[in-house]
């Protein structure tokens, strides 16, 4: 991988952390709300259920993910393993493509929009 490369998964994963962690934040912050005002799951589902903005938030949350872990298993997988090389690239985007389905279809089994 030439330094280019390296150059913009480096950027890409520094900017998708920084939107991981404020996406943490919102979700802890929102299941303690919901918690401490006594609404249980249902409750919850039943009130995030066709929430376009709530859908686009977890939505951003998933794309977040799926661009930051295969980043990072990349750079483990190299160092630990020395695997370096093409196959190497096409596992991550695989896993990162993979994390991105699973993620949205559970945005939208839980949203539904």
């Amino acid at each position: 991988m030439n330094a280019r490369s390296q150059v913009l998964l480096w950027g890409a994963q520094r900017a998708s952390g920084a939107v991981l962690a404020l996406c943490v934040i919102v979700h802890l912050v929102t299941i303690i709300y919901a918690v401490r005002n006594g609404l249980s799951a249902g409750e919850i589902l039943g009130r995030t259920r066709g929430n376009v903005l709530w859908a686009a938030f977890y939505a951003l949350f998933v794309a977040a993910v799926a661009v930051h872990a295969p980043i990072g298993l990349r750079s483990m997988l190299s160092e630990m393993l020395d695997w370096r090389g093409r196959s190497l690239e096409v596992a991550t985007l695989i896993f990162g493509a993979l994390l991105a389905l699973w993620g949205w279809r559970a945005v939208y089994a839980v949203f539904g929009v």
